[in-house]
């Protein structure tokens, strides 16, 4: 008999859910304001890579009518640096969009220790703001002292503060990520690309993987006109004795891997899988790879530079492997890396002509 409770949906809570799915999502609406030198900058950058429309310095008046331009996520950035700026003007005009039905108003306040912006502006050798000069003199510490008075309202308005005195760059972008992310904003961007190593690796591979190790189709006549999308030749591959161990250590290499390049703020991974002609192997291990990945949530697809027009080939005689396999070494009685290879003396010329298909 099943313990009390289990089994039983609660379903109030599922029709809240469902009717909180159904109402329309109000567009976000990020306003970044806060200490020159403190990493305002930053932030926009950041709120620009998750797919915000950013906007610097816009006159307070023409707020409103960012809002009824567009529809898509809106960051905009003001602070003492905006033309006939004013505190209270500043907090009169989030309080107005606040009051807009159709948008989610969020106010962030980027800060700094003094000293952190001293030395800032000193490595920088850039002007402070409210120390142009003149009347208000040159001395950067009076103008942070001037600027956190100005905008103290607004700091205490705030709905995020984020002091990057101690923030390394990718630990506030991370934040950024975590706190504005909208839904369906784009994350790491993964492309498992196929290739042949006489051609060249590709140049924007970040990780590149080494296949010629497995027996190669193209010393089968009946498999040789095929490709790595057709299944007689992705049998052929996983009948392999050391494909199984090799897609296993694989896949324990990437997948706590691209979570921490993601932390990282990594925005584009390129995974090359490499074989000889570029047609069998590597094309098959791509295709698996790609499916993998998107099995555990990640925005991957793939990509086959050999296969594309103007990259036909006829497989050359193979190179020497260049990278270990991750497959350690063939079990008892079975076939080398290269039994079903011809052995060279020296890597065939690579062509300059290598590049993204």
């Amino acid at each position: 008999m099943s313990p009390p409770g289990e089994g039983v949906t609660d379903a109030t809570g599922a029709d809240a859910a469902a009717e909180a799915d159904q109402r329309p999502r109000k567009r976000p609406f990020v306003i970044v304001t806060g200490l020159s030198g403190g990493g305002k900058a930053a932030v926009r950058n950041a709120l620009e890579d998750l797919g915000y429309e950013t906007v610097d310095n816009p006159p307070l008046a023409i707020l409103p009518s960012l809002v009824s331009d567009g529809s898509g996520p809106i960051a905009v950035g003001i602070d003492t640096r905006t033309r006939g700026f004013e505190p209270e003007a500043a907090l009169a005009a989030v309080e107005a969009l606040r009051a807009q039905p159709g948008i989610a108003v969020r106010l962030v306040y980027v800060t700094a220790d003094e000293t952190v912006l001293q030395r800032r502006y000193t490595e920088t050798r850039r002007r402070h703001p409210l120390a142009p000069g003149g009347p208000l003199g040159t001395r950067v510490v009076d103008g942070i002292a001037r600027e956190s008075a100005l905008l103290a309202p607004l700091r205490e308005a705030a709905d995020v503060v984020i002091d990057t005195s101690e923030l390394p760059l990718h630990a506030m972008r991370r934040r950024v990520e975590l706190e504005f992310r909208p839904d369906g904003a784009p994350g790491l961007a993964i492309q498992v690309q196929s290739f042949a190593f006489p051609r060249g690796v590709p140049r924007e591979a970040d990780l590149v993987f080494d296949l010629r190790f497995l027996r190669n189709p193209h010393y089968d006549p009946v498999l040789r006109p095929l490709t790595g999308h057709d299944p007689a030749v992705a049998a052929h591959v996983r009948s392999d004795p050391d494909f199984a161990g090799f897609w296993t250590n694989l896949t324990r290499l990437l997948d706590p891997l691209l979570p921490r390049y993601e932390a990282e703020g990594k925005k584009y991974l390129t995974i090359a899988m490499g074989c000889t002609g570029g047609r069998h192997r590597s094309v098959f291990a791509a295709e698996l790879l790609a499916a993998h990945l998107r099995a555990q949530g990640w925005r991957a697809d793939s990509a086959h530079r050999e296969l594309t027009p103007g990259h036909d080939i006829d497989p050359p005689s193979a190179a020497p492997i260049v990278a270990a396999s991750l497959s350690g070494p063939p079990p008892s009685g079975a076939p080398g890396p290269h039994a079903s290879m011809p052995s060279v003396s020296s890597p065939p010329p690579m062509s300059t002509g290598a590049g993204r298909p």
